[in-house]
């Protein structure tokens, strides 16, 4: 009992590792262009995750768009006071390491 046990125990063991990992997430870069900004868009399995807009008028620094996980957003609101908004918030860089 304990051998035919350990023996399917075993081949368990042996079929996950066999088994297929999972696929790798569909990434996309997009980009959007014209004569005065240039916005980089990331996308992780069809969510956006990250924002980048660049001004090419300006010496004003590029700046991302942190996009709001809707997910992970409480039923009450952002928590800083302001209103819900599927626009997510401006972030610019300060200091560079």
């Amino acid at each position: 009992m304990l051998r035919s046990s350990l023996l399917l125990l075993l081949a368990a063991v042996a079929t996950g590792a066999l088994a297929d990992p999972p696929p790798e997430p569909k990434v996309e870069r997009n980009v959007a262009e014209d004569d005065q900004v240039r916005i980089e868009e990331l996308k992780v399995r069809g969510e956006t995750k990250k924002v980048t807009v660049k001004n090419k008028l300006t010496k004003a620094p590029e700046y991302e768009i942190v996009v709001n996980d809707a997910g992970r957003e409480s039923a009450g609101g952002t928590g800083t006071g302001l209103p819900k908004s599927g626009s997510g918030t401006r972030v610019w860089k300060v200091l560079k390491f």
